[in-house]
């Protein structure tokens, strides 16, 4: 990161010390002297004030009090020398009071030249008073700069002379900036490697957050901030996975609704299609049987045949076409409640055998009117669990196909495939194969391979349609297969 929120603490720190170190080599070259100096005139004054006291009370020639002004100038480094008027004027150097600091002859000298005004040339006055001046001085023997106070007492019977030297100070300055320097440096290097180690401390969290928010713009919630604390940023975590967790679960409840709502398209689009659908087909279906009711029934209005037998006829064809227009509409009916799951399916255990024979037993009437020969060996009790209604309309279509589609030969054979956890029923009628194009097509409403032969015996291809309705409600397999001499319809039931 070209702008890590570690670089940038290292940065500050690092550069607010060296700010700091760079304040105080510039402070403590350009202005610790001028303090000291404005220090040291206290000092020198304070000097001056214990002279003139000792003076006034007349026992500066004590020992105790010369003793007492000499650890006061020992203290301030200052050298110091009264000298009373008199002895200056008779040339003797008997100095009232001296420090021992320095050199008698030239302590006497200096002062000498400041009471002749010889020295002049070689001072900067600082201040001045009814008494006495300070200024800055250099000596010329020595080379030395002092800062000085001389004048006199305040009965003018004393001269005096105070001086400290000022390149202690500005050795002092440079020893001063020289530690800073080395100390600062030290400084640096420390501050780089304790801001390093804390702005670590204090980031990884927060790159661990800046990574949970990225996979949470990529909606993955699974991860957590898991580096806890009770500070901002654990607080801010715990945020983080609350509101990881919040999101997570309307995201949820937003795709559960999404996908009820595509469902509710789908199946509006569905009912839509199929509408259409329906309407195409039973329009298709009903004009033929609608054609042949108003035909005949116009003829016998109109007295086409006055005869019975004529009549009796056109009136067989009526209601022929009638039972046949009222079993389409049943069988829809019944089709319609499959398919949009509105029928009630009742799950229960029972005998399969004794249902395929029931159904036989009632299809006799057709069976010996086409003339058929139905193979079916009862193999003892077989028992499912499935909606006993139901199955029996699956068997009851199977079987009313297979008699109208038996061909020349007339044979049906009827089979139960018994397995490890279901039974397979399996209807078998002789004649022609369906054609492998039209076998996906069987399970569609109102679709008729032979429509002329369907027609012939009442068929409106919704049969089928109902066993697939009614399989799939089951969740059971289902099928057809062709053989040589004829075609084989099965399904599937559970026995467990």
């Amino acid at each position: 990161m070209k702008k890590s929120l570690k670089k940038q603490m290292i940065v500050v720190f690092v550069g607010l010390i060296v700010f700091v170190l760079a304040v105080v080599f510039a402070v403590n070259s350009c202005f610790l002297e001028k303090y000291y100096i404005a220090n040291k005139q206290g000092d020198l004054a304070a000097m001056y004030e214990s002279l003139e006291e000792a003076i006034e009370e007349g026992n500066i020639s004590d020992s105790s009090v010369q003793s007492d002004l000499s650890m006061l100038s020992e203290r301030a480094n200052i050298s110091a020398m009264v000298v009373a008027r008199e002895d200056i004027q008779d040339g003797e150097v008997m100095p009232t009071f001296m420090t021992a600091r320095e050199d008698n002859n030239r302590l006497f000298l200096q002062l000498l030249g400041y009471v002749y005004g010889k020295n002049q040339n070689q001072t900067q006055v600082i201040g001045t008073t009814d008494t006495y001046e300070i200024q800055e001085t250099s000596d010329p023997v020595s080379r030395t700069k002092y800062i000085e106070l001389w004048g006199t007492m305040s009965d003018s019977n004393y001269y005096f002379l105070m001086r400290s030297p000022l390149e202690s100070i500005q050795e002092s300055a440079e020893i001063a900036n020289r530690f800073l320097i080395y100390i600062g440096s030290a400084a640096v290097l420390f501050s780089v490697l304790a801001v390093w180690y804390f702005a670590k401390k204090i980031t990884r969290p927060i790159l661990e957050l800046v990574a949970l928010s990225q996979k949470m713009a990529g909606l993955d919630f699974e991860a957590k901030y898991s580096s806890g604390g009770s500070d901002e940023i654990g607080i801010l975590g715990a945020n983080f996975n609350t509101m990881s967790t919040a999101l997570e679960t309307t995201i949820s409840e937003l795709k559960s609704a999404n996908f009820e709502l595509q469902k509710d398209i789908e199946k509006k689009d569905k009912l839509e299609a199929m509408r259409t659908e329906f309407l195409g087909n039973v329009s298709h279906e009903l004009k033929t049987p609608i054609a042949l009711i108003q035909g005949y029934a116009e003829g016998l209005k109109e007295g086409v045949n006055d005869d019975p037998e004529s009549r009796e006829f056109y009136c067989d064809v009526i209601m022929d076409e009638a039972n046949k227009m009222n079993q389409m509409v049943k069988n829809l009916l019944t089709l319609n409640q499959l398919e949009f799951g509105e029928d009630d399916t009742q799950f229960a255990r029972f005998d399969v055998t004794a249902i395929i024979s029931g159904v036989l037993q009632s299809l006799d009437i057709l069976i010996r009117q086409a003339d058929a020969t139905v193979e079916f060996v009862d193999c003892g009790p077989t028992f499912v669990w499935a909606d006993e209604f139901k199955t029996e309309q699956v068997i009851r279509n199977y079987l009313t196909n297979a008699i109208h589609h038996a061909g020349n030969e007339k044979r049906i054979e009827v089979r139960l495939a018994r397995q490890e956890n279901h039974v397979r029923i399996s209807v078998f009628n002789s004649g022609m194969p369906i054609p492998e194009e039209d076998i996906p097509k069987l399970w569609d409403k109102f679709y008729k391979v032979d429509k002329a032969h369907t027609r012939e015996y009442g068929g409106n291809g919704i049969g089928l349609s109902i066993v697939k309705a009614i399989m799939e409600s089951f969740h059971q397999q289902y099928g057809v297969k062709n053989f040589d001499n004829g075609v084989e319809f099965w399904f599937e039931l559970d026995t467990k």
